[in-house]
């Protein structure tokens, strides 16, 4: 399977909530399908059955997440001397040439992206047009609104 880029942040992320899984929901879900257990007569138990969905979900999860750490190629930006290039993991602040409106994003993988907190995913036409990029460059971007043209205003690899 291909290596999946992935930041020091977000690996630890998932690292942190694959033990939540495994050391607190795991063992209350397993408690919850014993205490319903007790209640008597499966076919028709509720509780039971919302506990061994829950439990469905709970593993499905664990396995996507020891799945996507042991594929993940972990990047740690801070190591890299900052050449002014933007790279997976870079934090770039860009100015909207049309409406003069600044706006930071940092690179990140699929994994960890969330817009509303300008974290955005590698393989987004954003990051797409950025990487490789330097301060003072323009790129032009593809949206479905239109081309937009950025100016890079700063690189930092935080």
């Amino acid at each position: 399977m291909n290596q999946i880029p992935m930041t020091l942040r977000g690996a630890e992320k998932l690292r942190e909530e694959l033990e939540e899984l495994k050391t607190v929901r795991r063992p209350r879900i397993i408690a919850s399908i014993a205490e319903a257990r007790e209640h008597g007569d499966l076919k028709e138990n509720a509780e039971y059955h919302a506990a061994r969905e829950e439990q469905g979900f709970c593993e499905g999860r664990i396995q996507e997440i020891e799945a996507k750490l042991s594929n993940a190629q972990v990047i740690d930006v801070t190591k890299i001397a900052n050449n002014g290039r933007v790279i997976f993991g870079a934090t770039v602040t860009v100015l909207n040439i049309d409406t003069d409106e600044e706006s930071t994003y940092r690179i990140v993988g699929d994994d960890e992206a969330d817009f509303k907190q300008n974290l955005i995913s590698v393989n987004s036409p954003m990051a797409r047009g950025l990487i490789g990029k330097e301060v003072d460059d323009v790129v032009v971007i593809k949206t479905p609104g239109g081309d937009v043209e950025y100016e890079i205003l700063k690189v930092e690899y935080l």
